[in-house]
């Protein structure tokens, strides 16, 4: 039974030292029998609590309570190509739930990262339906090289990891530092993230059913005013540009009366292309069970939802945004012998996704047409259309759709042997093979067409409206097909030796391992050729007493983009513990200060990537140069070669040194936190030589390893679980990541380096722009008239009048130009990640929130047509907040959103500067549910192990300084696809 008293279903009862087991039913009995003698053990073992033993003796009914394990001192890590007991762990290593992973309602799991894992740094780009994956990076980004991501593997393979559905996970570890990563040598640099799929567990089958249904909307859209208001302010910046206005007031009054919408329409696009709600349902079945000599594990799970854009259901296809996806994943463990087991692992999905066309492209237009262009469709029946622009509703509903099929398969096999069977003195050394097959394929599916467009010039006598045709359109669907795909195979074999000597305990591992890849959608010969990596890894633990820790982790690997002699090299790391808490001086206040563990380490590991899908760097290359002509008549015709990339044979990995430091303490029983400090050198960065002059004659830049960063910063956890009552239970996690990188050495001029534009001292994705002084008044002009500035006011961009932007000249040379750039805000990838949230479980009810929250990063918002009126009345949307704005009748007002309006696009005003720097620092209330569990009585006459219902709801608030659109997004107009906010209602089931 439980801490509460109620029945365990699923406790692992075992005799130890035999492969006697058994688990509880659903009233929490279980039945062993052929016990060997009374001073037989039993162990008692379930996930989240602490392991009960008891000797036999000679009773023969135990009652066991078992009490939870906060502090998780016998839970077991997975850790690089192994695993490990949470208390001998000394590495930088970060664990999340699975359900934590189950609760965000999107497709990938990649979505639900950020906020939840200390270490990870993740940003959600779209909400768009198959693409809605977001970048993550492991303590931030590092490199300005060809990679920075982390390597995931998933059951020990190299694979995407958002292949996998949320269900499918038993654990999930982020390896952060060298001593966790070492043993991935040269594709360790940037971290790895491990992912265990779920195993097949002894006793009966359990088969769990979970659904939910629900609807989702844009989290924030932006917002354009209407026709009317768009013709005033539009006028106003003719005057304000010395022309005459374009619109009359009787068009303005047409529109906003609705006079005639076909002559004088009012469209808001943004309404006219999306819909309010879109469907969005998963589903999953859970089967789960097994012996002591076949153990299995079946998991089906389904995700689909719908996209923001309409449907025009008078045409006799379905061209609705969405994507539908099912994934099935079938692990077998099977014991061949008592000291065999071999593992069957076979998983993968298919993945639909269909769209009218794509959507930026959609968006994109919808700023561009402005709202009193044309209606969305006559009154007629026929599709307007300007002659230079679009028609957003046209190009949602009118231009037929894509599909898109993906389909995958991933399948393990391994033998494992423990090899004591085969000669006692080999206690505690175990044997394992492993061999994998993976392969991708996609293919497409184009039915477009070409709508006939018209264009109205008036009414006749009798009201009929008049139109011309502007383009012929098609009167069939079109067809075209795509198809690629990749494979890889994956071997390894390891031998792994875990004993105990009395207090001395050591842990090795000594692998060799295999990877071969093939890419279908090459598009050159040299990269159709497989990708291979091959290479040896170990690790030597030893742990004295429990109390003193130490590890040695290396990786030697090899890489086929560099020659013979360069190809090998040897990543190393040390990592040293100390469990304090262990300590017999410490035993007097263990209850309160249940755990106290410090911890560092330092080592290195590599990255091999190349920018630009580089292979084989070592050799040049040859490429056309095009054509040559001779003779008088230029008739005779040849094709000219040239040197492409440069061969460099010294060429070798980027290389990066961690050292980090991290304490771990609990409290109570029920607190536990963790800290780390951590700091990068990263060397050797790839890159293309910027400083070398034309006279060289190189036709392409060599590439070097000359590029070095340094990042710092620190995680944090904290983790409380408590029983205020019998009934009731609280809990509370939150974590905190900062991580900021600095170039310590770029390829540049050395001109370059002494001025304000250069990147060296400068973080990774770091905004360049003028600064801003202030606006213009009419007491900068010694001539107002003529718009002559005064002698010591430095020239700006063209002809600037009150109103317009006025920049600091940096270099002090009496003219403002782009030399006068320097870095301005933050990077545009977040500094710092974190997030918080609490649990409360009351008898039956339980409710969760979970906030995620991003900061130190910045946006640069503009681009052509931004401005309001610079569009010159015919294309460009104005924005809401467009009264916020510079005005002749307030000339000395500093405090506005927008500078002097023009009828055109300002090159003063526009320029990329701290006046269009927002800060993109918002916080987000990422998930909230709430549920009730069916009383223990009724799902035990129902024979139910378990049974919810729930509501829950994802992305609901965002609170953040800058409100036109979702500031996570990173658009510079907002007219990208918005992330979702989903409410759903579902149920668990588990028989």
């Amino acid at each position: 039974m439980d801490e509460r008293g109620e029945p365990m279903i699923g406790v692992h009862v075992k005799e130890d030292g035999t492969n006697n087991a058994t688990v509880t039913d659903i009233e929490g009995n279980y039945t062993l029998y052929n016990i060997k003698n009374a001073s037989s053990k039993l162990i008692f073992t379930y996930i989240g609590y602490k392991t009960y033993e008891v000797i036999v003796g000679k009773t023969t009914l135990y009652n066991v309570q078992m009490e939870q394990d906060s502090q998780g001192l016998e839970e077991v890590v997975v850790v690089g190509y192994g695993a490990q007991k949470r208390e001998s762990v000394i590495g930088a290593i970060s664990t999340v739930r699975p359900a934590a992973l189950q609760v965000n309602q999107t497709r990938t799991i990649s979505n639900a990262l950020a906020g939840q894992i200390a270490g990870v740094v993740a940003v959600q780009r779209s909400g768009e339906p198959g693409y809605d994956s977001s970048e993550f990076w492991i303590r931030g980004m590092n490199t300005f090289g060809a990679s920075s991501n982390p390597l995931v593997l998933v059951d020990g393979i190299e694979r995407d990891i958002n292949s996998i559905s949320a269900e499918e996970i038993e654990s999930f570890s982020i390896l952060k530092d060298a001593s966790a990563t070492a043993v991935y040598g040269v594709r360790g640099a940037n971290g790895v993230i491990l992912v265990q799929t779920k195993k097949g567990q002894l006793g009966k089958p359990r088969v769990t059913a979970k659904a939910d249904f629900g609807v989702s909307n844009p989290t924030q859209l932006p917002k354009f005013v209407d026709g009317a208001r768009y013709m005033e302010i539009t006028n106003e910046a003719f005057i304000l540009s010395g022309l005459t206005p374009t619109f009359t007031q009787q068009q303005i009054d047409n529109t906003r009366n609705k006079v005639d919408s076909d002559l004088f329409p009012d469209v808001n696009w943004i309404d006219a292309i999306t819909r309010k709600n879109a469907p969005s349902m998963r589903a999953s079945l859970d089967v789960n069970g097994g012996s002591e000599l076949i153990r299995y594990s079946l998991i089906v799970s389904y995700f689909g939802e719908q996209g923001m854009f309409v449907r025009d259901k008078s045409q006799s296809y379905d061209n609705t945004l969405g994507t539908n996806r099912y994934n099935v994943r079938s692990n077998v463990d099977i014991n061949l012998t008592k000291s065999t087991i071999m593992s069957v692992s076979i998983g993968g999905y298919i993945y639909n996704r269909q769209e009218p066309e794509s959507t930026e492209h959609i968006l994109n237009n919808t700023f561009e047409q402005s709202p009193i262009a044309h209606p969305i469709i006559y009154s007629n029946g026929q599709l307007p259309k300007n002659q230079s622009r679009f028609n957003p509703w046209a190009e949602v509903t009118q231009r037929g759709y894509r599909k898109r099929f993906e389909s995958s398969i991933q399948s393990t096999v391994s033998l494992e042997q423990d090899m004591e069977a085969i000669w006692s003195p080999l206690k505690g050394l175990k044997a394992k093979g492993i061999f994998s097959f993976d392969n991708w394929s996609w293919t497409t599916q184009d039915r477009n067409r070409f709508p006939t467009y018209y264009w109205a010039t008036g009414r006749d006598e009798e009201g009929n409206l008049i139109t011309n045709i502007i383009n012929e359109g098609d009167e069939f669907l079109g067809y075209g097909r795509g198809g690629g795909g990749n494979r890889t195979m994956y071997m390894e074999a390891q031998l792994n030796y875990n004993r105990r000597f009395g207090v001395h305990g050591v842990d090795g591992l000594f692998l060799f391992n295999m990877r071969d890849y093939v890419n279908s959608d090459a598009g050159s010969a040299i990269l159709s050729l497989p990708y291979r990596n091959q290479g040896i890894a170990g690790r030597l633990a030893y742990n004295y007493d429990d109390k003193y820790f130490a590890e040695f982790n290396f990786g030697y690997n090899g890489s086929e983009n560099f020659k013979k002699g360069y190809r090998f090299g040897f990543f190393p790391s040390v990592a040293i513990g100390w469990l304090i808490t262990n300590e017999p001086f410490m035993q007097n206040v263990t209850s309160s200060l249940s755990k106290l563990k410090i911890r560092g380490s330092v080592g290195k590991v590599g990255n091999d990537k190349i920018s630009n899908d580089r292979r084989f760097a070592y050799l040049s290359t040859i490429e056309q140069n095009g054509d040559y002509r001779y003779g008088w008549t230029a008739n005779n015709e040849y094709t000219g070669y040239r040197e492409g990339e440069f061969g460099i044979p010294d060429l070798t990995w980027e290389t990066a040194t961690k050292v980090n430091g991290g304490i771990e303490i609990g409290l109570w029983n029920s607190i536990n936190i963790q800290a780390d400090y951590f700091k990068e050198y990263r060397n050797n960065i790839f890159m293309e030589r910027r400083s070398i002059p034309e006279i060289a004659g190189f036709s392409r830049a060599p590439w070097a390893n000359y590029g070095k960063v340094e990042n710092q910063g620190i995680d944090m956890s904290l983790e409380i679980n408590r029983d205020l009552t019998k009934d009731l239970f609280i809990s509370f996690r939150g974590n905190f990541t900062y991580a900021k990188n600095k170039i310590t050495e770029i390829d540049e001029a050395e001109s370059l380096k002494n001025t304000t534009r250069s990147q060296t001292g400068q973080s990774l994705n770091q905004h360049y722009g003028l600064i801003v002084e202030r606006l213009f008044t009419p007491d900068d002009f010694s001539d107002i008239d003529n718009y002559v500035l005064k002698e010591d006011i430095p020239k700006q961009f063209g002809v600037v009048k009150p109103g317009d932007i006025k920049y600091l000249d940096i270099d002090d040379d009496g003219i403002v130009t782009d030399l006068d750039k320097c870095p301005i805000g933050k990077p545009w990838i977040p500094e710092i990640v974190y997030g918080f949230g609490s649990s409360i479980r009351y008898k039956q009810f339980d409710i969760s929130f979970f906030f995620q929250g991003s900061a130190n990063f910045t946006n640069m918002i503009g681009g052509s047509g931004f401005i309001p009126g610079s569009g010159a009345g015919a294309f460009a949307n104005i924005y809401t907040n467009a009264d916020d704005r510079w005005t002749p009748e307030d000339p000395y007002n500093q405090n506005v959103f927008w500078p002097r309006l023009s009828n055109y696009n300002n090159d003063n005003n526009t320029k990329e500067s701290t006046w269009w720097l927002r800060n993109s620092s918002f916080l987000r209330l990422k998930n909230a549910e709430i549920g009730y569990t069916l009383p223990k009585k009724w799902q035990r006459a129902m024979r139910m192990r378990n049974a919810r219902v729930f509501a829950r709801g994802t992305n609901l608030l965002t609170i953040s300084g800058f409100d036109m659109w979702d500031p996570e997004i990173g658009s510079n107009n907002g007219l990208k696809y918005p992330n979702s906010r989903i409410y759903s209602m579902g149920f668990e089931v588990t028989f």
